[in-house]
């Protein structure tokens, strides 16, 4: 089934990315769809990552953190004005610590983040499932993570056959993630 009309673009439906992006429930794409329409433009990511938050889809240019087990810096990141952006961590795929829970996630809502891909574990699911948020992670540990800030801000980060570069887009709905070099 097409959310959108054959031949229309999310662009034209949706002209503006980033206007009031934070308040739309759904969003009118399929990765399915604009996998169909832009083949091997498109990256598909064949990680199979659990949803959290009420988004299930979002959409939006991409921010990258590499980090193993420690979460300042996902922290500091997502207390900063989201601008409808979605923060992809790399964590290495660890389940031993969370990389975000309920209160990391809050300001991540409250600063318009679009969404939250991590490569890694979360916690405090259920609070999670609650916010305004798009999460895509691995699993759930209640482990918390260390704080010393070690990482790296705004590098490519690969998994899941896919090169997440700062400033590409990134789409995620119930089927999967796509990533795109230009807006569709």
């Amino acid at each position: 089934m097409h959310l959108r009309p054959r031949g229309l673009r999310l662009r034209e439906l949706n002209p503006s990315p980033h206007a009031g992006f934070g308040r739309i429930p759904h969003m009118n794409f399929a990765t399915a769809d604009l996998i169909d329409e832009h083949g091997d433009a498109l990256s598909s990511c064949v990680t199979q990552f659990r949803s959290y938050g009420t988004r299930n889809r979002f959409f939006g240019q991409i921010m990258t953190i590499h980090c193993l087990e420690d979460n300042a810096l996902i922290k500091r990141t997502l207390a900063t004005p989201g601008n409808a952006r979605v923060l992809v961590v790399d964590g290495g795929g660890s389940l031993r610590t969370a990389l975000m829970g309920d209160v990391i996630a809050s300001s991540a809502v409250s600063n318009n983040w679009a969404g939250v891909v991590i490569n890694g574990a979360i916690r405090d699911t259920v609070t999670l499932d609650t916010l305004d948020l798009g999460i895509k992670a691995l699993g759930s540990n209640p482990r918390k993570s260390t704080q010393t800030g070690a990482g790296t801000l705004d590098t490519p980060v690969t998994f899941g056959d896919v090169t997440f570069t700062p400033g590409a887009w990134l789409y995620s709905d119930e089927d999967g993630i796509v990533v795109s070099a230009a807006p569709l």
